[in-house]
């Protein structure tokens, strides 16, 4: 597959993942987060695990490897300041990392 192929493959499959976490969020914080402010969070969570390292470690019995969601949006926040974007309260972007895992989790169904 060439590299224009993955590319349409990673836009289609983050509009999926947008799409679902602006179904999983909260009524109250569906109005906090734009398209724009997803797809920025999709990419920090992505860039968070590949400088991290987490997903390195070795799985449990269950096949699981353990992240830390409050220290995936403790990277977000801090990152979002860095780059002039939100600003973004913890609280709320946890909401959007669970709607990340959980499509995760979807997908393996």
């Amino acid at each position: 597959m060439g590299m224009e192929e993955d590319f349409l493959l990673d836009a289609e499959d983050d509009a999926k993942a947008v799409e679902f976490i602006k179904n999983y969020l909260p009524q109250d914080l569906k109005d906090k987060f734009s398209e724009d402010d997803l797809y920025y969070i999709l990419d920090l969570i992505a860039e968070y695990y590949t400088s991290s390292e987490c997903l390195d470690a070795e799985p449990d019995a269950e096949g699981y490897i353990n992240i830390d969601l409050d220290e995936v949006v403790n990277y977000i926040v801090k990152e979002a300041g860095k780059d002039g974007m939100g600003p973004y309260a913890a609280d709320d972007v946890f909401f959007v990392v669970q709607g990340e895992m959980e499509y995760g989790d979807s997908l393996e169904e």
